[in-house]
């Protein structure tokens, strides 16, 4: 039975998803190769057909073995999965979450709270990287970017009814709720501006934000070897 899988599809640099595909490609010869030095070894001239045929089960039975082990990367997938779960251990997130409250994982567009949204290219993030992960893997990955946001977000919420977000969010926020713009200038016009000590205190909760696309970066640059050393959040 086919393993149910979770899709995230997550913006990172040009680097970042080379750096990703050279390991994959690597991971993938390097497999390749031991599979032809084991079928010379193994298969025989003249060997009969079932014979081979076992010899062929037996070698990607063993190929099997030692991806699961980890001594074969085996697909981008598989390296990500592994490079994720190293990476939720390293922040002390890897347990059980629990369950969010209804609907608040399925709400559209960005995650309330985060920066406003660049477009494609802004940051550096010029590509788009999909990764396929094992659902109980992928739900604690979404459950954990939740849960240890939650604080900051609801910070950040008050803050918002306090000083607004800015001509610039509302008009991207009314527009992903079908408000018109009209209405949403006016009523970012009628708040006071924000000081600076309240920017400042918008900046530092915003950088308390983890989303599930930090998570998977983060495992991107550990897969290859580039990760900074991740202090575990409740230290």
């Amino acid at each position: 039975m086919a393993m149910v899988r979770m899709k995230f599809h997550v913006a990172v640099t040009e680097d970042a998803l080379r750096r990703l595909n050279e390991l994959a490609k690597a991971e993938r010869d390097r497999e390749d190769a031991w599979i032809a030095e084991r079928r010379q070894e193994r298969l025989e001239p003249g060997m009969p057909r079932r014979a081979a045929a076992a010899v062929r089960s037996e070698i990607r039975a063993e190929t099997a073995r030692k991806r699961r082990s980890g001594e074969f990367g085996g697909t981008r997938d598989d390296i990500m999965t592994r490079a994720v779960r190293e990476e939720l251990q390293a922040r002390g997130h890897d347990r059980e979450w629990p369950k969010p409250p209804e609907g608040e994982l399925e709400a559209p567009g960005r995650r309330w709270g985060t920066p406003p949204s660049q477009p494609m290219g802004g940051g550096g993030y010029t590509h788009r990287l999909s990764v396929n992960l094992p659902h109980t893997l992928g739900e604690t990955v979404r459950r954990a970017a939740y849960w240890t946001s939650k604080d900051a977000v609801e910070a950040l919420q008050d803050w918002a009814d306090r000083w607004g977000d800015g001509t610039d969010v509302a008009l991207r926020e009314a527009e992903r709720h079908d408000i018109p713009a009209e209405l949403a200038l006016l009523a970012a016009a009628g708040r006071p501006s924000a000081p600076k000590s309240a920017l400042e205190i918008r900046d530092r909760l915003r950088q308390q934000i983890l989303t599930t696309g930090d998570l998977i970066r983060a495992a991107v640059d550990r897969a290859s070897g580039e990760e900074e050393p991740t202090i575990p959040s409740d230290l």
